[in-house]
């Protein structure tokens, strides 16, 4: 990407009392938003400016138009590719993106507006949410392009079970909104129109709760992909007591309380 040319990612800020709200959108709409080098490197730089914003409460992340989320890996350069060592140089910006939102503190939700294929796909899986429009189509096609799904769609077997992680990668076929719903590889399906409304919604659950509490689960949550059950009890505990560390616990229990005995009062 030169001087001149504009960034490939957009990055809206949503100041509000409870803290910021943040929309990262992939600008490559006329190639369904597909991801090469460039891309995925202005995505992971995006997003770690982001981290560093102390502020931050909600990352949401979407590709532009109406046609795709993120529709792949840029099959382009990838035909390119002529050796290892290049193949593996480029799935590491695949994997970094993920794995950059992943390691941000803050919720993140997929806002998904299209297709969701390969790469995509893992992006989604990366984020900590997912919410649909019902025109969206999922899939991992690599076996189909002569290349294994790899990186984060080590993540689908968790989401969606092993049976059902075969099937998407082995036989590179896509699956409607429906099925994703139904296979647990989205929380919710809204009809296009809706789909703003049903992010914001669970923008304001998440803001319901305590931002530090937030910060402690989402660390917790990947702590817990990890580790044997007795290790992530013992995280656990050690989150539970950390959360005492600052006035949260006691300002957030306190107005809980009050809130119930007003209801009770005649």
């Amino acid at each position: 990407m030169t001087a001149a040319e504009p960034s490939p990612i957009r990055v809206a800020r949503d100041e509000r009392p409870q803290g910021l709200i943040a929309t990262l959108t992939i600008e490559n709409a006329a190639r369904l938003n597909a991801m090469g080098s460039a891309l995925l490197d202005a995505f992971v730089a995006a997003v770690r400016e982001l981290a560093d914003e102390p502020d931050l409460r909600v990352l949401i992340v979407t590709g532009a138009g109406d046609r795709a989320f993120v529709g792949g890996a840029d099959i382009r350069e990838m035909a390119a590719l002529t050796t290892p060592d290049q193949g593996r140089a480029f799935i590491l910006r695949v994997h970094a993106a993920c794995e950059a939102l992943r390691a941000l503190p803050v919720p993140v939700i997929a806002r998904i507006n299209g297709f969701a294929f390969g790469a995509g796909l893992e992006l989604a899986a990366a984020c900590d949410l997912r919410i649909a429009a019902e025109s969206a189509q999922f899939g991992m096609q690599e076996v189909r392009l002569g290349i294994p799904s790899v990186v984060e769609a080590a993540l689908l077997p968790a989401l969606i079970g092993w049976g059902r992680a075969r099937w998407l990668l082995l036989t590179g076929e896509t699956i409607d909104a429906d099925k994703a719903l139904n296979w647990g590889l989205v929380e919710e399906v809204v009809p296009a129109a809706e789909l703003d409304r049903a992010v914001e919604a669970r923008v304001q659950s998440l803001l319901a709760g305590g931002p530090q509490a937030l910060l402690l689960q989402k660390a917790l949550v990947r702590a817990w992909e990890e580790l044997p059950m007795k290790e992530a009890i013992a995280a656990g505990v050690e989150a539970f007591a950390r959360a005492f560390e600052s006035d949260e616990p006691g300002r957030f229990l306190a107005a809980f309380l009050a809130e119930r005995a007003s209801r009770r009062s005649p």
